[in-house]
């Protein structure tokens, strides 16, 4: 492996010297999200394995390539998850596409996200230096939380070579519920529980049902369920609803018509925007139509921000991926791509056109 990684490192060096950009490639599971890739792809999936594993202390440490199935059964192994159920989209999603996307399931909201479970991270930055950043134990950050940083960079800051995570062992029990309401009283109820003590692991709006995930200790999940009502679905049932979600392949995904996400405070009324999907107790929205400029404006009212999460490239160059930046924001993107890769080598655009 220390001969890939210098390898890497002259190739990087190589590619700023000559100011070429370079494309990071992983499994691919991911390309679509963000702008369009451009630049020399660079393959960097065969830098792949588990390095350490240690159950007892609820770390795990895997090269960027290692293919995410291989780390969530090692895990499974053990009677562990990580929580925060990152999507594969496709059985190549890897442990680095997953830190570098960001992207988390329908566990988020109680769990957390991907950036709250990485304790540390080897990179290769913009210049071909390797940095490493954390360790494998919660009290290890001083100075900028770099690990954090790098989830949802969609590698333009830099080549990500290892990722130490903190994992957690499964819940004791695990039930779903199901009730018909509307998508306001769905957003009440869901607001309202958010407040009491309940295990709900995650929670689901489409269509007039409501879908919650009760998990945790028996006694705990038996209580809620009968607090709650509602019918109860069939583990296989509740298991396939939830893994849908996660993989998007539930009915609301098909087809070809762009898809939103909305991140929007979980109090906020419903938006006159179209049929959503509902997930994170409110707080994130998904949407199948609707004009661009109407639907970001509607969201920054709410204080919120709309990304359009599929599309096809013409659309997506035309309106932009993500939610625009404001001026000083705009800045320190900027100033962070400058520090991490000075000359502009890695995924130019994948974020915003400006870097």
């Amino acid at each position: 492996m220390d001969a890939l990684i210098a390898n890497w490192q002259e190739r990087i060096r190589s590619a700023g010297d000559r100011g070429e950009a370079l494309c990071l490639q992983g499994g691919g599971s991911k390309a679509f999200y963000g702008g369009e890739p451009c630049g020399t792809p660079f393959a960097v999936d065969a830098h792949r394995g588990i390095v350490a594993y240690e159950p007892t202390e609820l770390v795990i440490t895997a090269l960027a390539g290692t293919r995410l199935s291989e780390l969530t059964a090692a895990l499974a192994a053990q009677g562990q998850c990580l929580p925060c159920e990152p999507p594969f989209f496709a059985a190549s999603a890897t442990v680095g596409g997953m830190l570098a996307s960001g992207l988390s399931g329908p566990g988020r909201a109680t769990a957390g996200a991907v950036r709250d479970f990485v304790l540390g991270v080897k990179l290769l930055n913009g210049s071909g230096e390797l940095l490493t950043f954390g360790g494998q134990v919660m009290k290890n950050v001083a100075g900028y939380d770099v690990p954090r940083l790098i989830a949802g960079s969609l590698g333009t800051l830099a080549l990500i070579l290892e990722v130490s995570m903190k994992v957690l062992p499964r819940p004791l029990a695990e039930q779903s519920i199901r009730m018909r309401v509307d998508e306001r009283e769905a957003l009440a109820r869901l607001n309202r529980w958010g407040g009491q003590p309940m295990p709900v692991s995650a929670t689901a709006w489409h269509e007039g049902e409501l879908t919650i995930r009760l998990a945790g200790a028996a006694a705990a999940v038996a209580a809620a369920r009968d607090r709650l009502g509602g019918d109860v679905l069939a583990a296989d049932e509740a298991a396939a609803f939830w893994l849908a979600l996660r993989e998007q392949t539930h009915r609301f995904f098909a087809g070809d018509a762009p898809l939103w996400r909305l991140s929007l405070p979980s109090v906020v009324a419903p938006l006159p925007l179209g049929p959503p999907l509902i997930e994170w107790g409110g707080a994130q929205r998904w949407l199948r139509e609707g004009d661009a400029d109407e639907i970001r404006a509607a969201v920054h009212a709410a204080r919120g921000h709309a990304t359009l999460f599929r599309a096809d490239p013409a659309l997506k160059a035309a309106v932009g991926v993500f939610q625009p930046l404001d001026p000083s924001l705009l800045r320190i993107h900027r100033d962070l791509k400058k520090a991490f890769d000075p000359r502009g080598v890695f995924n130019p655009g994948r974020l915003y056109p400006e870097f």
